[in-house]
């Protein structure tokens, strides 16, 4: 499993909402590519773009979604 879990606060809810875009946490020695095809196996959506961000020995991974589809994942999981 690449993803180790999904953040949320208020400011990601709002990329949510406003670019599609979904933030989840994963291990520092994941690839983008690993990320994306991860993304697109477990919840079935066309992934756009992922970038990532590293910071106190954590890994971001934002993961630009076709419209629509951040909610859709966000609500499933239960961040909205």
């Amino acid at each position: 499993m690449v993803l180790e879990k999904i953040k949320s606060t208020e400011k990601l809810v709002r990329m949510i909402e406003a670019e599609n875009v979904i933030v989840f946490e994963v291990d520092r020695k994941v690839t983008k590519e690993q990320v994306k095809n991860e993304i697109e196996s477990l919840f079935s959506v066309k992934v756009g773009k992922v970038r990532t961000h590293t910071r106190k020995n954590k890994k971001l991974a934002y993961i630009k979604l076709k419209e629509g589809q951040a909610i859709d994942i966000a609500t499933k999981l239960g961040v909205m």
